[in-house]
């Protein structure tokens, strides 16, 4: 169906990957791998053709209908959310215009016999493709994935500039989804999507005929619908025939017989290389030399990868704080809008947070997740009844909005500095190195860091800080695979108190020990784990 070979490609004067080779097959999902900048968005480009390799091919054939998803949307705007996703496949509209040609030549009652005959025919093989291609029920497919996607019918006629920019990411999906392609490529498909969506969307892929050739951040969405990784690493492309988990073993296994190839070459060599030494010269041996010399050079290699460079940091042991971390008597949220009208958050939630517990807070899109953590941590003031934090409790906040916070035209180290003034300049880089900022690194203006960096960089800020209580609201949102486990890992270590919100179920499994469900104006308790909260639900 695709294939890939030889592929190379240098971006920036930098080599991305090269003489790449693998093959996607009819029905395969693949998922594609590799840390935050080698080239995943890279080779989804060079493979629908916005993009030209130094060297190699992708090739397939002209008939394969494919969809991408990106994390570019575009400009979107003049149609409703319906029309967006309905009007998305070009292909589809214009055979839809050629059909309703057809019929108003047809209704014409002068029309010769003979030209009638022929546009019956052609109007016989387009309706054929038509069907083919899902055009008869597009709208009603359309108006499902909008409503699994959580955009629901009361919206589907909403114009598309009303729209968050997060909402709009979603009607980029459905128009991905909607025209039933041979193969969709999809670039961080979960980003911006809460746990109803995420499971609806897991769900659709997994039952989808067709194949599929996705990248994520989270691992359990990966698992469960690709049963095929591929891995872009140190300017190499792998395929490994098995899902995330399969992977990450079957990666050890092959490391450690590199590893051993590597050190029996190594033994090898060292003898060739000592005979050749001790007997050059000596001309009784010239010819066992020379012949070994030559075996020597024929000889290809083998080379260890360097080892991954991961995000590495231990906290320091925070102060010890109050047992009541949070204490929330009868607090309640509104919002009011433009129009003067109030909208309720919440209201009526009395609990106290206590030390050392890890706590998650859940709920749909829009519920009031980040609005109940804002008003714990002091960001917001709550409308009725009040929070108390302990007297020792000093508050660290990850916000939706905290990169944003940071000083574009500021620099790595400084943004740090104004955090830790009194601390030595080595201080400060050992820390920024643990965070994967090295070298001149630290000297990069915060306007030239993606994302990734950006939030490496705020986490970093709240983790020297010393605080006791760690507010955290999508901590994982643009960090990869590798970086969310060591997050997670530290975070389960931590000395301290957790209140969190995120949509990563492998994070959530092994992280909460409590759940905080904001739904319907109220906010519930559950005392348990991620899995203890689900199996609740479930049986409700």
């Amino acid at each position: 169906m695709l294939n890939v070979s030889n592929l190379s490609k240098i971006q920036g004067g930098d080599l991305l990957f090269s003489k790449g080779t693998f093959q996607i097959n009819p029905g395969e999902k693949v998922g594609l791998v590799g840390p935050n900048g080698v080239g995943k968005t890279t080779l989804f480009r060079l493979i629908i053709g916005e993009e030209r390799p130094n060297e190699g091919q992708v090739s397939y054939s002209d008939k394969l209908r494919l969809s991408y998803f990106s994390q570019n949307v575009g400009e979107m705007k003049g149609k409703t959310a319906l029309q967006e996703v309905i009007e998305g496949d070009a292909k589809i509209s214009e055979m839809k215009e050629k059909l309703k040609e057809y019929e108003d030549v047809l209704g014409d009652p002068n029309l010769d016999e003979d030209k009638m005959n022929d546009i019956l025919i052609k109007m016989g093989d387009l309706q054929t493709d038509f069907e083919r291609v899902g055009g008869y029920d597009l709208e009603n497919r359309a108006e499902e994935i909008l409503t699994g996607l959580g955009i629901f019918p009361d919206r589907h006629h909403q114009k598309v500039e009303d729209f968050s920019g997060g909402w709009k990411m979603r009607i980029a999906l459905a128009k991905t989804l909607v025209i039933s392609p041979d193969l969709i490529i999809m670039d961080e498909p979960t980003n911006y999507l809460d746990m109803e969506t995420i499971l609806w969307l897991e769900e659709w892929l997994r039952n989808f005929k067709g194949s599929l050739f996705m990248t994520t951040h989270d691992r359990d969405f990966m698992n469960n619908v690709c049963k095929k990784t591929i891995e872009i690493s140190h300017g190499k492309i792998t395929t490994y025939s098995g899902n995330y988990e399969f992977y990450m073993k079957e990666r050890e296994v092959r490391r450690a017989q590199l590893k051993a190839e590597y050190e029996r070459q190594r033994e090898m060599l060292s003898k060739e290389e000592e005979f050749i030494e001790k007997f050059k010269a000596r001309a009784s041996h010239a010819a066992q030399v020379q012949s070994r010399v030559k075996k020597l050079e024929k000889i290809e290699r083998v080379e260890l990868p360097p080892e991954e460079e991961i995000m590495k940091f231990e906290f320091p042991k925070p102060p010890r704080g109050s047992d009541d971390v949070a204490v929330m008597e009868s607090l309640g949220k509104e919002w009011e809008n433009s129009e003067g009208n109030k909208n309720k958050v919440f209201e009526n939630f009395t609990t106290t947070i206590r030390r050392l517990e890890k706590i998650a807070v859940v709920g749909v899109n829009g519920a009031g997740k980040s609005t109940l953590l804002k008003v714990i941590c002091g960001e917001t003031k709550a409308t009725s009844g009040l929070v108390k934090l302990g007297p020792s409790t000093k508050v660290g906040y990850f916000g939706q909005y905290s990169l944003e916070v940071l000083d574009a035209e500021s620099s790595v180290f400084d943004e740090v500095r104004k955090e830790l003034p009194d601390v030595s300049d080595g201080f400060i880089r050992n820390l920024l190195a643990a965070f994967l900022f090295k070298g001149d690194d630290v000297l990069k203006k915060v306007k030239y860091l993606s994302g990734g960096e950006k939030s490496r960089l705020v986490l970093a800020k709240i983790f020297s800080a010393q605080n006791n209580f760690l507010v955290l609201d999508e901590p994982t949102n643009h960090l990869d695979i590798t970086s969310r486990e060591i997050l997670m890992d530290v975070l389960e270590r931590f000395e301290g108190t957790v209140l969190f919100v995120s949509h990563d179920r492998h994070f959530l499994n092994h992280l909460t020990q409590k759940v905080l469900e904001v739904d319907k104006g109220g906010v519930a308790l559950y005392p348990g784990d991620y899995r203890d909260y689900l199996e609740k639900k479930r049986n409700l």
